[in-house]
């Protein structure tokens, strides 16, 4: 097993200057101090300043970053969250004392605070003339290199608070994604939609087709699962009485990584009482296209080398429209021995799978159209097998009132007209509960309190999940989800040394097969 100390950065120079320090009776650590400007408030108060150092002064904190020693005299760079300025360090200010003291212990990545006066040098930069310094908090781990920043993929998303400190691109795109956060929140509770929290714990998991976590909860004696979506519960909630509500939920799902998947990732999820399948996409398109409008001024967006247009009406297909158009398959022209001809013919994987004409259309949907939806496109008429929350189309025997929006050839939204056939549903839920007793570990439970909420009975109702993570991706022009999740899931090095071992952490359950 890797011992966790071993994964530590502690610099061994650092820790000697922390033991003289505390030798000294010196606090390395102080509880608090007065800063008074924020360094964005100088830059902004004197931006007309002349190279004679201001009346007023001002007091300040931050990390410093770059310092530059020249004698009796130090440049350096100090920085908080929403910038960065010069401070200027005499000898002759300072005292000999405190100069030697900034000289032989305070170093990049430390946090200081100063006072002082602000002036502007010959080369035209906005300076503080430090008059005093106190050391705040000392780093005894080493910024990585000034001048390149942290470049190493696997470190920035393990150690994002070192991303954060170095880079400020990283920094500036987890402020837009709070702010497109923030604009959802906005755009939702100025149409009256109400936000509510529902279970993360939940005795039997739903919402969506994934493969959950698993916990085991001491005091109630009762395996429970990580929610894969709050959808359920917010439809309890209409069952209940409140006709707009909404959501922004962290979900957790047992599924593989990569560039569009986190295990645990962030959706919005929106359900409105009398309202259907159509309305959520006129919905949808009117909430993208002020968010976009919102975040970048325009309806158009930069996306990699593409232009991705938000102007509405955004293009809508049907599934079987979409298949014969970026395909060029009519799924219900062909048998379903001549569907499997042609998916072997087009060299897919698992052509054994699907065994009716409608399977085939989400199979070949999945493998050959998906990818090539660039421009943001509603599909909508799902096949009732794998749309078991979706009501039946009121006039396509064997569909659902269901539709999923593509941009970039990602899943960006799914929303139904609602099932609220208590009826269907538990006939659903049963046909979903038959493939997963079989082997399917995506394949839903039977939620009986959820059918039992049905049979209050709910009105007919509009719902759809956004996936908040993916929208980021877009709004901010990266093309890797782990660009626009904070901490995203990794194995960590500790768990990679107990596999390299072949043991179990102690005091752990073996993983659930389930």
């Amino acid at each position: 097993m890797t011992d966790p100390c071993e994964t530590l950065a502690f610099d061994q120079t650092r820790l000697d200057k922390v033991r003289a320090l505390r030798e000294k009776g010196i606090d390395l650590y102080p509880p608090t101090f007065d800063r008074k400007n924020t360094i964005a408030d100088i830059r902004t108060k004197f931006a007309g300043i002349t190279h004679e150092k201001s009346e007023e002064s001002v007091s300040t904190a931050g990390r410093l970053y770059i310092i530059r020693n020249h004698g009796k005299t130090i440049f350096a760079d100090l920085g908080d969250e929403n910038g960065k300025i010069q401070l200027y360090i005499r000898k002759a200010d300072l005292g000999d004392e405190a100069f030697d003291f900034f000289n032989q212990f305070i170093e990049r990545g430390d946090f200081v605070g100063v006072t002082g006066h602000v002036f502007r040098t010959k080369l035209g930069e906005i300076t503080i003339w430090v008059d005093t310094l106190t050391l705040l908090s000392k780093a005894v781990c080493s910024l990585p290199e000034k001048f390149h920043g942290l470049t190493d993929v696997e470190k920035r998303y393990r150690q994002r608070y070192v991303d954060l400190i170095v880079n400020d691109d990283t920094r500036q795109g987890f402020r837009n994604r709070s702010r497109i956060l923030s604009s959802i929140r906005r755009y939702l509770t100025e149409r009256d939609f109400l936000e509510f929290e529902t279970p993360i714990l939940q005795p039997v998991y739903g919402g969506a087709n994934a493969r959950p976590f698993t916990t085991f909860h001491n005091c109630l004696g009762q395996k429970l699962f990580l929610r894969i979506a709050p959808e359920l519960y917010l439809k309890r909630l209409v069952v209940g009485g409140f006709e707009r509500v909404f959501e922004i939920a962290r979900n957790f799902r047992n599924e593989d990584i990569d560039t569009h998947h986190n295990p645990e990732f962030t959706m919005v999820e929106i359900y409105w009482a009398y309202h259907d399948v159509y309305d959520m996409m006129d919905l949808t398109e009117d909430f993208l296209a002020t968010l976009v409008q919102e975040v970048h001024g325009s309806h158009e967006i930069k996306f990699e080398d593409i232009t991705i247009s938000f102007n509405k009406p955004l293009h809508r297909l049907s599934m079987a429209d979409a298949v014969k158009e970026y395909a060029g398959i009519d799924i219900f022209a062909h048998s379903v021995d001549e569907l499997r001809a042609l998916a072997v013919q087009n060299r897919l994987k698992d052509t054994d799978k699907p065994q009716t004409q409608r399977e085939f259309l989400v199979y070949f949907f999945e493998n050959m159209v998906e990818e090539k939806l660039v421009q943001p496109t509603f599909i909508y008429d799902f096949p009732v097998e794998n749309s078991p929350l979706a009501k039946r189309h009121r006039t396509k025997e064997g569909f659902t009132e269901r539709f999923e929006l593509f941009i970039y050839g990602m899943e960006i939204a799914n929303g139904f007209s609602e099932l609220n056939d208590p009826i269907d549903q538990k006939e659903r839920f049963e046909a979903q509960d038959r493939k997963r007793q079989l082997g399917d570990l995506e394949a839903q439970m039977i939620d009986y309190d959820y059918i039992n909420a049905l049979g209050y009975g709910m009105p007919p109702t509009g719902g759809v999940g956004i996936g908040i993570d993916r929208l980021v991706m877009l709004l901010t022009g990266n093309n890797s989800i782990k660009e626009v999740i904070l901490f995203p899931s990794m194995k960590s090095v500790q768990a990679e040394g107990e596999e390299a071992a072949g043991k179990d952490k102690p005091g752990t359950e073996p993983a659930s097969k389930n």
